[in-house]
């Protein structure tokens, strides 16, 4: 018997993103409307409350490196 395994939006895969890019959690980064991928970060903490940031843009790429260095094509804010 198959299990089958709880699916996430993409708007929560793009949250994570914003969530690795806004604290500058090393890794890799990228989001178009087909696919995201990362590579490192983390997935928002929502306690005591929901991380409200969001990416504004469909497609994009960033890095950001050990150090609090960030190379990136978004240049919009994580605001809601």
């Amino acid at each position: 018997m198959k299990t089958k395994q709880p699916t996430v939006n993409k708007n929560e895969k793009l949250r994570a993103i914003a969530y690795s890019m806004d604290l500058l959690i090393p890794g890799i980064y990228i989001w178009c409307p087909w696919f995201t991928l990362k590579i490192g970060g983390s997935n928002p903490d929502d306690n005591p409350y929901r991380y409200p940031g969001m990416i504004h843009s469909s497609t994009g790429v960033a890095v950001v490196l050990p150090g609090y260095k960030i190379f990136t094509s978004y240049q919009d804010s994580y605001d809601a």
